[in-house]
């Protein structure tokens, strides 16, 4: 199992950029797949972007196409979230998690999450 913790939100303005880092404890980080999700005041969780252990595939919310970049760094534990061209509507708590799986509901995890991270755009 792996424990992930989130860094790297802050308050940044329209059009701006933030990069998300997830950590993770636990030595069998590189078996599993990895993805971000995010949750906004008043609304449910909902997947962001994912990747597999293995770097072949990366999936995106069309909400963060074209503006988000998930990567991972097997060596060091440790995926990515790129955001640039960010949006008020973005402005949510990012949680990190692992084990991402695809099933009748959409995306999820049936990893450990973590605490999450406040990204907070203003207009």
């Amino acid at each position: 199992q792996v424990q992930p913790v989130e860094s790297g939100g802050g308050l940044v303005q329209a059009g701006g950029s933030l990069r998300l880092s997830c950590a993770t404890s636990g030595r069998t980080f590189s078996n599993y797949d990895m993805g971000w999700f995010r949750q906004a005041p008043g609304k449910e969780r909902e997947f962001v972007a994912g990747i597999t252990y293995t770097y072949t595939s990366t999936y995106y919310a069309d909400s963060v196409k074209g503006r988000f970049t998930i990567s991972r760094d097997n060596a060091k534990s440790t995926v990515y979230l790129q955001m640039n061209s960010l949006k008020p509507e973005d402005t949510a708590v990012y949680y990190c998690a692992a084990d991402l799986t695809w099933g009748p509901t959409g995306w999820s995890a049936r990893g450990s999450w973590g605490q999450g991270t406040q990204v907070t755009v203003s207009s």
